[in-house]
């Protein structure tokens, strides 16, 4: 059976972009860390089932350090200076790109905070996040472009008040220890 065309097709439609629309934002507390640098079983290191806000950070289980150790494919990945600037540039890249606004961020040597106002879910910007940084460190070739550089997934914290958001800034900037690379809105 032939069908005939109704006429012309009309103008196309226009693309949708939910970065760029006037979605409202959601502000976030984005924590990401480097590929083998926190292994199950080390101290403080929390996994999925038992991050409970406020609660108590576990203590060392050697068995499952050694059980993790065994089944990282490569060394652990570790963000020296000129990484840690590649991967704030990257961070901020992408921010100005998607319409994002960063409020604070620091780069440390094997794990990466970020505070962040996005009109997307919190794990599609921390996965786009993570992308952008992979690229400029693979475009910067001081690795490999088949070297892991993240864990899998990270913390994804929705801030709810502006205190909430004061609080993770003021963690993000100040509680880290010695400043690496730092950023804060102006």
């Amino acid at each position: 059976m032939n069908r005939k065309s109704a006429g012309p097709p009309g103008p196309p439609r226009p693309t949708q972009n939910r970065d760029r629309e006037g979605a409202s934002q959601a502000t976030y507390l984005i924590t990401f860390v480097c590929y083998g640098s926190w292994l199950p079983g080390q101290a403080g290191a929390v996994d999925r089932t038992d991050n409970v806000f406020g609660s108590r950070l576990p203590d060392a289980n050697p068995n499952q350090q050694s059980y993790s150790t065994q089944r990282i494919l490569q060394p652990p990945y570790l963000l020296d200076s000129p990484r840690r600037k590649i991967v704030l540039e990257a961070i901020k890249e992408v921010c100005c790109h998607r319409h994002w606004n960063l409020v604070s961020a620091h780069v440390r040597t094997n794990h990466v905070h970020i505070v962040i106002a996005a009109n997307q879910p919190p794990e599609h910007v921390m996965t786009t996040l993570k992308a952008y940084a992979s690229r400029a460190l693979n475009q910067a070739n001081l690795d490999g472009p088949d070297r892991r550089r993240w864990a899998r997934h990270g913390s994804t914290r929705h801030l709810w008040t502006k205190e909430a958001v004061s609080a993770a800034v003021h963690y993000v900037v100040c509680e880290q220890g010695e400043p690496m690379e730092v950023w804060e809105t102006p």
